[in-house]
């Protein structure tokens, strides 16, 4: 006997019947298909209603899909924040550091180049060097602080003649040999040195003598005293006074007040210098009846020969 799928649906009046129905359903169905293709070409507006109805029945169900993603998004990020959070505060920590670092290098330049265009304005005038020579050696044991040159008076050197690099005056010329001299630094005992304050910010001009102290500092002392206006950083360069330093020329920058001056650090120092130039004396007929700088420097106890 055959099974029932096997048979023809012509023996069956019902299986006919429900072929047809599904044809007749499906044609239907593909002709009210057609229809809403065609409207919807025609006139595209057609059904923007019934699309925003359907848009609205799914819009709760789409918020709430959202905001389910937003918060496991923001779950993920706050694990992988929580987690990288040691190593990001040590990143910013460092970053940190390093920008404190970096403004008060800007400061310090920034400090340099106000004292530098200071010091620019003052100069007026420059002098042609007598010579350029290194300095060769040095006082290392003894209490005084003499500098050697490597030019003497073969190269034009001669006492009293000041001694300076690019920064500022390192001392004066002591006494020569013939291819050698010895230099009275700054900061020797017995080294004085009128001096004033640089005016490039517009503060009062302050007149002072730079005195040696034999262990590298400089002593300020001022010339009126009473209430002392010096303050930490002030730049101190030559008066002219006396006639053997130009005026202008950067002698030392002030590190720690006074109550009648200040001490100071020189601006140019001597160790670091690699060359310096020998100047010629600023005004000769004003040093002409001076005493020399052997006599004030060395005193009656001491032989320049030696």
């Amino acid at each position: 006997m055959a099974s029932a799928s096997s048979r023809n649906p012509g023996y069956s009046r019902k299986a006919q019947y429900t072929v047809f129905t599904g044809y007749l359903i499906a044609g239907i169905g593909a002709l009210i298909g057609a229809a809403l293709l065609a409207v919807s070409l025609w006139k595209p507006g057609t059904f923007s209603g019934l699309r925003g109805a359907a848009s609205d029945v799914a819009a709760p169900a789409a918020q709430g899909a959202a905001g389910a993603r937003a918060e496991g998004q923001g779950l993920i990020e706050t694990i992988t924040g929580y987690v990288r959070a040691g190593s990001e505060n040590a990143k910013l920590k460092n970053e940190l550091e390093l920008a404190r670092i970096r403004l008060r290098e800007a400061e310090a330049v920034a400090e340099e180049n106000r004292r530098l265009r200071g010091l620019l304005d003052l100069r007026t005038e420059e002098m042609k060097p007598v010579a350029v020579a290194r300095l060769i050696g040095s006082t290392a044991v003894s209490t005084r602080r003499f500098a050697y040159l490597g030019a003497g008076s073969d190269d034009g050197v001669r006492p009293g003649m000041p001694v300076r690099t690019a920064r500022g005056v390192v001392g004066r010329v002591l006494e020569t040999g013939g291819k050698s001299s010895r230099v009275l630094l700054l900061t020797d005992s017995e080294s004085v040195l009128p001096v004033r304050r640089s005016t490039a910010d517009g503060r009062r001009d302050v007149i002072a003598f730079a005195e040696g102290r034999g262990d590298g500092i400089i002593r300020i002392r001022l010339i009126n005293l009473g209430i002392n206006p010096l303050k930490e950083g002030d730049v101190f360069v030559t008066s002219g006074a006396g006639g053997f330093f130009s005026p202008g020329v950067a002698v030392a920058v002030v590190s720690e007040v006074l109550p009648d001056g200040a001490l100071a650090r020189m601006i140019s120092d001597p160790a670091a210098a690699d060359y310096v130039s020998v100047e010629p004396i600023w005004q000769p007929e004003a040093v002409a009846g001076a005493a020399t700088p052997i006599e004030s420097a060395l005193g009656e106890d001491e032989n320049p020969a030696e």
